[in-house]
């Protein structure tokens, strides 16, 4: 799958659901028939999504606080400034560290939506630390998760409590599969096809629940990477988490090129003009009381995608529910064994008509 008809099927996949749920039944027999074929779809859907999920428990507690020390540094050097420009990018209750590759993606665009993400130039931002290496990389790559020399690009996502990434697909066009993430602090939740509406934050009901312990890995590919986006919900942090995502960028990926001037503008592959670059940062530090604050709305500019990636929503209010149904999910919970994927719970969700 090419990655311009990856985002036009998801895109043409969305709004073709929208237009069957403003269908109105003509009788309470068709009614009845028409919610019955949608939680048929739905439960579908939900079964595509854990097909291209695995997780495994892989980090003792020990491990993990070992971990978090390191992050710990490396959150101290970027309150210092010891990092290049593009390593550290932060929003209010989330802060991002690149290391090996970064790339331009949300607000940072000059023209927006998916497609348009762009690798920086080499050597724009610092290298991946070599404790992700030893104590992260070496680790999946022994329990034969991903081959040897797959990551070039490490990004360390620091959460507050209230923080969250909104729904997302990771640039197809940039980043091979799997999207290999491993989580610390905290237990947390990855949820999949829900909608963000803003002022105040709002979340609809996800297509599927996912539980995300501390300690595990994370694998995501096929159509829970590509074909359905997923998200990380404010009501889902309620303590620091951190996460560290491990990916492989494209040989092919679209990369900016640096001017001799050092302005950044994008690649010539496209053949317009050319733009120049100004990412936008904020440096505010973050403050866990503004979880519950309309300014939320602020806290990740991969927003910006909303507008291609999701129908626009409709006015009327899509507010979140906790009625879902708990359901078995495939997990591994042994710091060793990994070699299938059983045991851990998740709960899949029955959307709301909208």
């Amino acid at each position: 799958m090419s990655a311009a008809s990856g985002y036009s099927d998801l895109r043409e996949k969305l709004q073709s659901r929208e237009v069957r749920k403003r269908k109105q039944p003509a009788s309470d027999t068709e009614e009845e028939e028409a919610e019955l074929e949608e939680e048929e779809e739905e439960e579908e859907e939900a079964r595509k999504v854990r097909s291209g999920v695995r997780q495994v428990r892989l980090f003792s507690p020990e491990e993990c606080a070992g971990i978090e020390a390191k992050i710990d540094e490396v959150v101290a050097r970027a309150e210092k400034g010891l990092y290049r420009d593009h390593t550290v990018d932060r929003a209010p209750l989330r802060n991002k560290y690149f290391f090996g590759e970064g790339y331009t993606y949300g607000a940072q665009l000059q023209r927006r939506g998916p497609g348009q993400e762009r690798l920086y130039p080499k050597g724009e931002v610092d290298d991946i630390p070599d404790w992700v290496h030893e104590l992260v990389i070496r680790r999946l790559v022994e329990h034969r998760l991903i081959p040897d020399g797959f990551v070039n690009s490490a990004v360390i996502n620091d959460y507050q409590p209230g923080g969250c990434i909104v729904s997302h697909v990771d640039p197809i066009h940039i980043f091979e599969r799997p999207i290999v993430s491993v989580s610390f602090f905290s237990d947390s939740a990855l949820c999949f096809g829900c909608k963000f509406q803003f002022k105040p934050i709002r979340v609809s009901e996800p297509v599927l629940f996912l539980p995300v312990r501390r300690g595990s890995v994370t694998l995501l590919s096929g159509y829970a990477a590509d074909e359905i986006t997923h998200c990380i919900r404010p009501q889902d942090i309620k303590e620091r988490r951190a996460v560290v995502i491990l990916r492989k960028t494209r040989t092919e990926a679209p990369r900016l090129e640096k001017a001799l001037s050092g302005v950044y503008h994008p690649d010539r592959l496209s053949g317009n003009r050319q733009h120049i670059l100004k990412p936008k940062r904020s440096h505010r530090k973050a403050d866990p009381d503004a979880a519950h604050r309309p300014r939320i709305l602020e806290m990740d500019k991969e927003e910006n995608r909303r507008s291609v990636l999701l129908p626009k929503p409709r006015r009327r209010s899509i507010v979140s529910s906790e009625n879902y149904w708990r359901r078995p999910y495939e997990y591994v919970d042994s710091y060793t064994d990994t070699g299938e994927d059983e045991g851990s719970p998740a709960r899949k969700v029955k959307m709301r008509r909208h």
